[in-house]
């Protein structure tokens, strides 16, 4: 197969900052996605309706000429969250999910929840109303190994919440286990899970094997490689509970690469290209719509887009910027470690 034609792809975890990062970025995620949910941690957090309404007027503005690209919005759960604020938002149509870190998990989530009894009146909002929670995975003890992290969580907090919140919408994403697949697999279809890019393709291995690899950092950290197997597996089979999210997370090389650097992999660009080589490469190009264009709108209850983009393969290795530049610095696009042969064709009227 040398081409292949794809119901336009949406982007179900994606980070695009804001200021000059975010004008920088942006038109990498909009040259090929219709959609995409927008990480709300900013500093400070998009946590109540106004701020998610400033923040895409934000987006908006920076939008490239001509785009057609659509953010939806997220809020921040916090212990503070107002469940009837939450609920405006979200029948206002412009807010999507509500996500959940656990304070200290990742990138600018001190705001997060330490306590998950305060935040028990917005998740049963969200039950009533059908909105879906988005989770980031990880427990946040010093005593539980960083390579355990997620697996804990879905014993400790994920799966006592679902049982406390009958018909609460979840999201599990950027799984980075097979034990996270497999909880998957045995739920019902409240649960669902989005999978990256980058965790198709490396193993713990990539990041500290030979030298420490910043660029290959992020958070979760990827895992095993009987994990990243597990990952593969479930995205390229099809189901319709695992979909694309791809948790493209710029950081400056600066940043990036400080004694204790930023956690986060800039996968815009490539992610098309990448996602056709591994589909490919495990015989399942036919499930690669379901997974990155099909999936997650059934999961939001939103329509498929109607517009497509087509991928084509070329005999010689297809290029992509090393880096992405910015106001602040450079920003190191994701290298997957092998040549890549996809790219997406030009769409009518781009250079």
């Amino acid at each position: 197969m040398t081409r292949l034609t794809l119901r336009r792809p949406d982007d179900w975890h994606l980070h695009l900052r804001d200021g000059a990062m975010l004008r920088a970025v942006l038109p990498e995620t909009a040259a090929h996605f219709a959609r995409a949910i927008i990480m709300p941690n900013l500093v400070p957090p998009v946590v109540r309706h106004d701020d998610a309404i400033a923040y895409k007027s934000r987006i908006d503005a920076a939008m490239p000429e001509g785009a057609s690209f659509q953010p939806l919005m997220t809020l921040y759960l916090t212990e503070d969250s107002d469940p009837n604020d939450v609920a405006a938002a979200a029948a206002s149509g412009l807010v999507h999910a509500v996500k959940l870190y656990p304070a200290g998990a990742t990138t600018n989530s001190a705001s997060g929840v330490r306590n998950f009894d305060k935040v028990r009146p917005v998740l049963d909002k969200m039950a009533e109303i059908g909105l879906p929670l988005c989770v980031h995975g990880e427990v946040v003890d010093d005593d539980i190994d960083i390579f355990d992290r997620e697996a804990v969580f879905i014993d400790r907090i994920l799966d006592p919440i679902r049982r406390a919140t009958p018909g609460l919408r979840v999201v599990m994403e950027h799984i980075t286990t097979s034990d996270a697949v497999a909880y998957a697999e045995a739920q019902d279809d409240t649960l669902a899970a989005t999978i990256t890019t980058h965790h198709l393709v490396i193993n713990r291995n990539h990041i500290l094997a030979g030298g420490i690899r910043p660029h290959y950092y992020c958070l979760p950290v990827a895992k095993r490689e009987s994990h990243r197997l597990a990952l593969r597996a479930a995205a390229t089979s099809g189901q319709a509970r695992f979909f694309l999210g791809t948790d493209s997370a710029p950081h400056t090389d600066a940043n990036k690469l400080l004694p204790c650097g930023c956690a986060g992999c800039f996968t815009a660009p490539n992610t098309m290209s990448i996602l056709a080589h591994v589909f490919e490469e495990d015989g399942a190009l036919d499930k690669l719509e379901a997974f990155t264009s099909l999936n997650g709108p059934a999961f939001y209850r939103l329509p498929v887009n109607d517009s497509t983009i087509e991928l084509i393969r070329h005999d010689t290795p297809v290029s992509y910027p090393e880096a992405i530049p910015t106001e602040d610095g450079p920003v190191t696009v994701f290298d997957p470690g092998f040549p890549l042969h996809w790219a997406v064709a030009p769409q009518e009227g781009s250079d």
